[in-house]
């Protein structure tokens, strides 16, 4: 069944499902989704093809590369859209809704059915991502984003210079991070109101001081957007908020981190409002943003500045960052080109490529291209006869050399950086056991902590975690899935096949990992780890997303709560913001080793 019907189907078979988890009005709207769902089939069956040529309001559907669920999207085209145009391309603003515990997809597909939303689309499509629920587009909501695009992008002739991303309440924290995270995807931003971080949201807003383990404070650098707020440089920002809403601290922190930085940012106020955009400050917006997509996305920034935690985040239009020298200390890159010189200054990175695809190059053909580094110079080879150009440098030491670094072993490297809560934000699959465990405590924690990510993947992701055996696990799986490995080394074939490559130790009696060890009787590791079997994926071992029950009260909460590995203490049972008590835990370093 094509995503656009299913969509359409599986919509209202959880409102008639989940009784106990929607709202009875889900199951009055799941009846109207019902039906467009039998009259878009019925036009398809006809040949026709109601989706890709109306006008108005658009309901869609794609298949989630993540767990193979459909997922919406909502779409606002334009009247003046013609689908046998090719010559004419459109900008799209995409818009991130608030936070709603009720928003299934049944209330969302039947809003994005009747209501237009704050943007019209005049002159632009107008993109409305689920983000999965209620997340503030962070995890999986951030991947719903990027493939929702993708959708839209391949379905409609999108202007990929004019994409610009908003958002208000829980949307303008959503907005905030992919602005930071992805600012050369977008000609602008325009975030109103939400959070830019958690501490000091929830200090402000919830009047809550938090008590984070150190590896949970510096789990944060992954969603707070201050520490990225240099990246904005290459994101033209335009910031909403209500003079005496609570929330606008979410630009009142910005506007310090990008004064910092040296940035002024513009911080548009709805004099008199609370938690609302004013009428005049729409307009305001409009017209700055109408502005900007005039000139749209700059392909080729003369000067680039660049900050991260993570290789999670690694690239700024010709910039890739490979390795860093240490994860979640900020890494900066500033570049400057002139003539065929570039000129970098770096911290915390180790491992770059530069890269101009065919006709980007800036520079002289009939000459090398010189990088400067601080205290260093490196003559690179010349451009390319089409223009383009590409070089890759490594530190050795404190001298950068050209090439590619001659490493042995693994090495942390973009979407295999962890932490655990990163293998679900590719394609996974969870691993059940079908042997017999060594410990039955360890057993009755691995059932219970399987169901539970089970449950809350389809609770707060609204999707349907792929599961399989152990015994039926195939060489496609371990090819093009991170595996989510459940149980112990004798009830898991998996983990068996590949314990003596992970960095444990672990028997019926004991469990090791670097100078710890501790009673297998009594205790249970999660870990992140790249698959021995296929070192491009993850294996992860009896862990989901971490974050759980208490985060969901707040979308600031919802960060990752483990790193890339912990032992759990078995002997307390599992709440409502860890799986059982934290005996050790910690991150790997660079080269995925335990750090001392």
């Amino acid at each position: 069944m094509l995503p656009d019907v299913e969509i359409f189907y599986r919509a209202v078979s959880d409102a008639l499902t989940y009784r106990e988890f929607f709202a009875k009005r889900d199951i009055i709207a799941g009846k109207r989704v019902l039906q467009a769902g039998q009259q878009r089939a019925d036009l398809l069956l006809q040949g026709k093809a109601p989706w890709t040529t109306a006008p108005g309001l658009v309901v869609r559907g794609y298949r989630s590369q993540l767990d193979d669920t459909v997922q919406p999207y909502g779409l606002v085209i334009p009247e003046s859209y013609s689908a046998g145009n090719p010559q004419q391309t459109y900008r799209c603003d995409l818009w991130f809704h608030g936070r709603g515990e009720t928003l299934s997809e049944v209330n969302f597909i039947d809003q994005r059915m009747r209501q237009t939303g704050r943007l019209k689309a005049d002159h632009r499509i107008v993109l409305h991502p689920y983000g999965r629920y209620s997340n503030a587009f962070k995890f999986a909501g951030e991947v719903d984003v990027l493939e929702a695009l993708d959708a839209t992008k391949n379905n409609y002739p999108i202007d990929e210079v004019r994409i610009a991303v908003r958002g208000f309440s829980m949307g303008g924290a959503g907005c905030w991070q992919m602005a930071v995270h992805y600012p050369d995807l977008f000609f602008a931003c325009n975030p109103g109101a939400g959070f830019s971080e958690t501490p000091e949201f929830l200090r402000t807003f919830q009047k809550e001081t938090l008590h984070p383990t150190w590896f949970e404070k510096k789990l944060w650098q992954w969603y707070d957007c201050p520490g990225y707020a240099i990246n904005l440089y290459h994101c033209p920002t335009i910031a909403y908020s209500g003079e005496f809403d609570t929330q606008k601290q979410a630009a009142d922190v910005m506007e310090q981190a990008l004064k910092d930085v040296g940035i002024n940012l513009l911080h548009l106020i709805g004099p008199g409002m609370k938690h609302q955009i004013h009428a005049d400050s729409a307009i305001e917006i409009d017209r700055r943003l109408a502005s900007l997509a005039r000139k749209g996305r700059n392909h080729v920034p003369r000067h680039l500045h660049f900050a991260t935690y993570t290789l999670k985040y690694n690239r700024m239009h010709w910039l890739t960052v490979n390795s860093l020298q240490e994860h979640w200390l900020q890494a900066r890159v500033d570049a400057r080109l002139q003539e065929n010189t570039i000129t970098l200054k770096t911290a915390n990175v180790t491992d770059i490529t530069l890269s101009f695809p065919a006709g980007a190059a800036p520079f002289d053909l009939l000459k090398p291209v010189i990088i400067n580094f601080e205290e260093q110079a490196l003559v690179c080879p010349k451009p390319k006869s089409d223009y383009s150009w590409e070089c890759r440098c490594y530190r050795e030491g404190t001298t950068w050399k050209i090439g590619t670094p001659q490493t042995t072993g693994l090495r942390k490297q973009h979407n295999l950086q962890g932490p655990i809560d990163d293998a679900l934000m590719n394609r996974f699959l969870f691993v059940k056991p079908t042997g017999s465990f060594q410990n039955e405590k360890v057993e009755k924690w691995v059932t219970s902590e399987l169901q539970h990510a089970q449950v809350h993947w389809r609770q707060q992701f609204r999707g349907v975690a792929r599961t399989v055996n152990d015994t039926d696990l195939t060489a496609a799986d371990i090819a093009d899935s991170n595996l989510i490995l459940w149980g112990d080394p004798t009830s898991n074939s998996v983990l068996k096949k590949v314990l003596d490559k992970l960095p444990i130790t672990w028997d019926k009696k004991s469990l090791t990992i670097g100078d710890k060890t501790f009673d297998a009787t009594q205790h249970a590791p999660v870990m992140i780890f790249p698959n021995p079997l296929n070192p491009k994926k993850y294996i992860v071992l009896n862990s989901s997303f971490t974050y759980r029950e208490y985060a969901y009260l707040n979308n600031a909460r919802q960060v990752p709560t483990l790193p890339d590995w912990a032992i759990l203490d078995l002997r307390t049972p599992a709440g409502t913001q860890f799986p059982g008590k934290i005996s050790a835990a910690g991150f790997f370093d660079e080269s995925w080793k335990v750090k001392h």
